[in-house]
């Protein structure tokens, strides 16, 4: 059987993340079910999410704007259109770049496990290298 989600402005609102992340995020949670969320992620400059790893891994398509997702040993830039996997429990964060916003929409699978903070030092050196 099919569900339908219809988009209501009344009752679908993008909430201001209060967890896990540096900056200013936004996020729309459009589907959460059986341990699957849907949602898309909304990034200012320099915002992103502490490290964290997902249970059954993460896809992220981008829509807007341009950002990086990172492991402990490979950096890529993000920009419009790309897409990335990110195996289970593969240690990564995710954000906007320095200068641009970025929107993402977030397929994760399977519980998450929320990490440290990423520090300012190293999204820094993310940011010169990528």
């Amino acid at each position: 059987m099919l569900t339908v989600v219809r988009s209501d402005v009344e009752t679908i609102r993008a909430e201001r993340a209060n967890g896990p992340c540096t900056g200013e995020m936004w996020r729309e949670i459009l589907l959460q079910e059986s341990g699957t969320s849907f949602s898309k992620n909304f990034f200012t400059p320099c915002a992103r999410t502490h490290w964290h790893s997902h249970e059954g891994g993460q896809l992220l398509i981008v829509e807007s704007g341009e950002g990086f997702v990172a492991t402990a040993d490979q950096v890529v830039r993000m920009g419009v259109g790309d897409m990335v996997w990110t195996p289970p429990k593969v240690r990564h964060w995710h954000g906007a770049s320095h200068s641009r916003s970025m929107l993402h929409l977030a397929f994760s699978l399977g519980g998450v496990d929320w990490q440290e903070a990423v520090q300012d030092e190293m999204y820094e050196s993310v940011r010169a290298a990528g």
